[in-house]
């Protein structure tokens, strides 16, 4: 083994993230993109797509508890939860810990992304078979755009806007979206960074707000996506993500998390002022 492997995710042509490798685990090519999962000197085992990092043991937490806790207790009583993307699993895993939900439907489209971290990342996968789970492999689109049925909250856990991702990121998604939501229903989508892909936000928000009548980001840290600060956007029929949010209800939950509590939940919303200036008049300020 090459004591001096290390692999580097390239930002445009201005940034570098380097991790080193401890040994490699799965390298494979999709339909739709290449798949690697990597053991890492710091950071746990790592799953990339196309060279780009979407999880590591040492922080997927973050992600995983924010995507996924802030609209579940946002929404008065989550019952059934659809994913779209989120091939890992950490998202669905942290959905079926709510004892309200009683469906979740995770759709990938890509199956290697689901088998090689089955196998290889557990800490993620290891409730894919969950008995409340139903998961399908195919087209996060498509089954927007044909089902008929309702959902109380909407997880859209996506790669950037390239790629099978790209239509993601589109109005004629989010109008179906929104037809597969429940009347008080909640999308909450991966958001992009605030110092490195704004015009992608400002363009999501524009999206957003000609479907939903409230739009929102908040935010998170991170130790391995460009920018260590990530967004999410929360776009809404009804509940407002903090001012119907009740912090008892999470401590009566009996819920524990890593990254999310209730006091973090109303402050990710708080936005540094350069953000707010920047999608000034594309977020809901109430």
């Amino acid at each position: 083994m090459n004591s001096n492997l290390w692999i580097e995710e390239k930002f445009e042509d201005f940034l570098g993230l380097k991790f080193k490798v401890e040994k490699v685990l799965f390298s494979g090519q999709s339909e739709f993109q290449s798949v690697d999962i990597v053991e890492t000197k710091g950071h746990g085992k790592m799953l990339l797509n196309d060279g780009l990092v979407m999880v590591t043991e040492r922080d997927e937490f973050a992600y995983h508890d924010m995507i996924s806790h802030v609209p579940l207790f946002a929404h008065p009583s989550p019952k059934n939860v659809l994913v779209i993307g989120g091939g890992d699993g950490g998202t669905a895993r942290e959905v079926l810990r709510h004892s309200s939900v009683d469906k979740c439907t995770m759709v990938e489209i890509d199956s290697m992304v689901v088998d090689a971290c089955r196998e290889f990342i557990p800490q993620t996968a290891k409730d894919l078979d969950h008995e409340k789970l139903t998961l399908i492999i195919g087209d996060g689109v498509e089954f927007v755009k044909s089902t008929d049925e309702k959902f109380d909250v909407i997880i859209v856990d996506s790669t950037d806007p390239i790629g099978p991702a790209q239509p993601l990121f589109g109005e004629e998604f989010y109008q179906d979206v929104y037809k597969c939501l429940s009347d008080d229903g909640i999308v909450v989508s991966q958001g992009e960074s605030s110092w490195y892909a704004m015009d992608i936000q400002q363009s999501l928000l524009k999206v957003l707000n000609t479907v939903f009548p409230k739009s929102y980001l908040y935010s998170f840290s991170n130790l391995t996506y460009p920018g260590g600060l990530w967004s999410f956007t929360f776009a809404t029929k009804k509940h407002h993500p903090t001012n119907d949010f009740s912090a008892e209800r999470v401590e009566a939950s009996g819920l524990t998390f890593d990254y999310y509590n209730a006091a973090l939940h109303s402050a990710s919303f708080a936005l540094p002022n350069f953000v707010k200036k920047g999608l000034e008049g594309l977020i809901d300020n109430d």
